[in-house]
């Protein structure tokens, strides 16, 4: 049996976001401007019931009361990409890594720049917090919603005061 395909927008501080996703997880959160962003599914239905807990902890997150996310996900890629994705989630919030690092992470020291690409590539944008990897001399880098987006998350993690 097949499952619906759902999704639903709303606002953020970081302008609108779009959840994706099925009744039993979360597959994508992506920016309006968003680079890699898959095309919708032509039959998804526009629904928000199926994203209540996601939009909550978001917001959540976005008022500066949750570190962390508890949400079922269920993200499409390479096993490379997953085991990417995995090691991003262990990057505690208000911290920042290196490509470098996360490739050490993850067991493969040399694919820094196949590292960058499953970073870039990354579905479930803020929840997998891609926006945590910086460059190894302490630059900020590429981001799949703008390096101006990447810069109010990190403040926000940092508590340093963010324009909304």
């Amino acid at each position: 049996m097949k499952s619906n395909i759902y999704f639903t927008e709303f606002p953020s501080p970081i302008g609108p976001l779009q959840l994706r996703g099925t009744e039993a997880a979360l597959t994508g959160v992506f920016m309006e401007t968003h680079r890699h962003e898959p095309a919708r599914t032509p039959d998804a239905v526009r629904d928000a019931a199926p994203f209540r807990a996601a939009r909550g902890q978001l917001e959540e997150f976005f008022a500066g009361e949750r570190r962390e996310f508890s949400l079922a996900l269920a993200p499409a890629g390479t096993p490379f990409q997953l085991a990417v994705w995995q090691a991003l989630r262990a990057i505690p919030y208000g911290t920042t890594i290196s490509y470098g690092e996360l490739a050490r992470r993850i067991g493969n020291p040399r694919a820094v720049r196949a590292v960058g690409l499953a970073n870039g590539r990354n579905p479930l944008s803020i929840i997998v917090p891609c926006h945590r990897v910086i460059g190894a001399d302490g630059t900020l880098t590429g981001y799949g919603g703008g390096l101006e987006r990447k810069r109010f998350l990190l403040a926000l993690e940092s508590g340093a005061p963010v324009a909304g």
